[in-house]
């Protein structure tokens, strides 16, 4: 017996194979008598009519749910280059979202040369009128985001100019204008950005605690790089990098919108179809980092009387299933941390656990007045050692995991969220979001303890000052040993030499 299923609005429809093997061989012999006759004749045959269709519907929703883990609305497929591609048509909606996303990024840069991948990402598009051709005639947007793990182009428009969308993003990946112009004007304007933005205490607090956490390894380095890392590039870096990582088999990409799948993936085909393929994907293996200095480092930089304060250790790789705990534990602790210092409700207290394809970071950090410096330190120390020493209440886990879901959901409320959670299943091996919200509300509070004795109770914690050291340095030498950078200079200022004697 054979049947074959159709899913059409929801449901399983039985073929005419399965209608006429209702019927017995000598009725189908006999003229006189017609199919719709001999199944009303039979009781038992209706009752397993209705068996078979209730337990084919059953396997079908288990079947979609298990193989893909995708929408049911969603088609996936991967073509002959390696590109995987996944489409989630929008019927009546006017847009589309493109997103497509190269999996590696700054962590691959060369020694010396950190902020290579940013720039190769900025020449994907040197020519300004492509973006305002997409935020004025489409009224859409164009970006192009680095991090450690990977580059993102996402591009929004009309769903009408498809292919047109298509074509301008096969340009800009297949054969990027690398040209020596364009490598020059892009490294000049990512150096000014990179110097203006360079002054803010915030981006140094930042950086510092990541370079004092990971030392030489690749997410110690700033993934924008530093002005002096950008002005060692060269054209030469930048065609390598493209040859090594800018390649389909080596990437995904999402159309979500007011599009119909066969004609999608038809201009998929046809304009990516012939981005050439690697014969080899780098992995991303490194050396481990070694343990940081527990000394706080305290960068001088004069200002106001605040201060940027920073507290981390190495977190977990964001493949790892306790990840999501890791998530929680982070809001736990700004609980934790906003009852023990009152005045913390009063500034921006942050902890956050940015996992990454490698383990990555689990920070603390406030913008604070100099006196509360070293009181801040201190209780954040004790209270990162006590998540591992004793158990989260029902009360703050319940919060925190509340915390978590409303922010994944309002994520996920837009079409740019389910893009992102599609992409993060190629790129890290993480589940379908549904699965992590699941997870997350399945977190218990010994769940919790487990986590954060991992991360936490033999772990070396690393903690950065930034501010005006005279004002202190002796605050913070009350709590633990210090070491102190000097002044730290407007990148934008010329450098001043001593004068001839």
């Amino acid at each position: 017996m054979h049947l074959e299923a159709k899913r059409l609005t929801g449901k399983i429809w039985p073929s005419k194979m399965f209608l006429r093997s209702l019927s017995s061989r000598k009725s189908e012999e006999s003229s006189g008598r017609s199919l719709v006759l001999s199944t009303m004749k039979s009781f038992s045959a209706t009752r397993f009519f209705a068996s078979i269709t209730l337990f084919c519907a059953v396997f079908a929703c288990f079947e979609t749910i298990g193989k893909s883990q995708l929408p049911i609305e969603s088609e996936k497929m991967q073509l002959l280059n390696g590109l995987r591609v996944t489409v989630i048509p929008r019927a009546g909606d006017q847009d589309v979202l493109i997103k497509l996303r190269i999996n590696s990024g700054a962590a691959f840069d060369l020694a010396g040369k950190a902020g290579m991948t940013a720039l190769l990402g900025d020449l994907f598009f040197p020519d300004p009128t492509t973006r305002e051709y997409f935020s004025e005639e489409m009224q859409g947007r164009l970006n192009v985001s680095t991090g450690y793990d990977a580059i993102t182009v996402t591009m929004q428009g009309r769903a009408r100019e498809l292919e047109r969308i298509l074509e301008i993003l096969r340009t800009a990946v297949v054969t990027p204008q690398l040209t020596p112009d364009n490598v020059a004007k892009a490294r000049d304007g990512r150096i000014k950005v990179t110097r203006d933005a360079g002054i803010s205490p915030v981006i140094v607090a930042d950086r510092a605690i990541a370079a004092r956490l990971f030392g030489d390894f690749p997410y110690g380095r700033p993934n924008n790089g530093s002005v002096e890392s950008l002005e060692r590039i060269e054209r030469s870096d930048l065609m390598l990098a493209r040859d090594r990582f800018l390649n389909p088999n080596n990437a995904s990409l999402v159309i979500i919108g007011g599009v119909q799948p066969a004609r999608t993936m038809r201009a998929v085909r046809q304009l990516l179809g012939v981005w050439r393929k690697s014969e080899q994907v780098i992995p991303s293996t490194f050396r481990q980092p070694v343990s940081p200095e527990p000394k706080t480092l305290v960068v001088n930089a004069p200002g106001d009387q605040s201060v940027e304060v920073r507290l981390a250790v190495r977190g977990l790789a964001r493949k790892d299933p306790d990840s999501t705990a890791a998530a929680v534990l982070a809001n736990v602790l700004r609980q934790r941390l906003e009852k023990s210092i009152p005045e913390l409700s009063r500034s921006p207290v942050f902890v956050r656990h940015d996992a990454m394809t490698l383990p990555g970071i689990f920070v603390v950090g406030a913008s604070i007045d100099h006196l509360l410096a070293g009181k801040f330190l201190t209780d954040a120390r004790e209270a990162i050692r006590s998540l591992a020493a004793v158990a989260v209440s029902p009360a703050e886990i319940e919060q925190a995991k509340s915390e978590l879901l409303a922010a994944r959901n309002k994520e996920l409320a837009k079409p740019e969220g389910v893009a992102d959670s599609l992409l993060d299943m190629d790129t890290y091996g993480v589940p379908l979001a549904s699965e992590q919200l699941r997870q997350i509300s399945a977190l218990s509070p010994a769940d919790l303890q487990r986590v954060a004795t991992r991360l936490f109770k033999d772990a070396t914690v690393a903690s950065v000052v930034v501010g005006n050291s005279q004002l202190i340095k002796a605050n913070v030498e009350r709590y633990g040993k210090i070491e102190l950078i000097g002044e730290v200079n407007n990148p934008a200022d010329p450098v001043k030499t001593p004068a001839k004697p």
